[in-house]
C-alpha cells in the first residue's frame, strides 16, 4: 500500500508519532511518501522518506496512493495559496 502523508500541519504537528507510523508501516510492507504543496525550493528532510512537492498545485494524482493522509483534505483537489 502506498502512503502519502502531508508534511506542514500534519508531521509537523507530532513527528514522533508520525516517524514511529512511518517505521512501522515500512516494517509492514507498505511504502510512505511525503506529499507537500510546498516548492521545491522549500526543502523538506526526513531520511529515508521520499517528498513530492506539488508546487502549490492541488495534490491528488502526483502519486498514485492508496491512502491520503492530510490536515486540509481539501488540499487533495485544489490548488494553494
Amino acid at each position: 500500500m502506498l502512503i502519502a502523508l502531508d508534511y506542514d500541519g500534519t508531521y509537523t504537528e507530532d513527528t514522533e508519532l508520525w516517524d514511529n507510523f512511518i517505521v512501522n508501516a515500512i516494517k509492514n510492507g507498505h511504502e510512505v511518501k511525503i506529499l507537500t504543496m510546498r516548492y521545491p525550493h522549500e526543502p523538506i528532510n526526513i531520511e529515508g522518506i521520499e517528498v513530492i512537492y506539488t508546487s502549490r498545485k492541488a495534490k491528488y494524482g502526483y502519486i498514485p496512493a492508496n491512502i491520503y493522509i492530510d490536515n486540509e483534505p481539501g488540499r487533495l483537489f485544489t490548488d494553494g495559496f
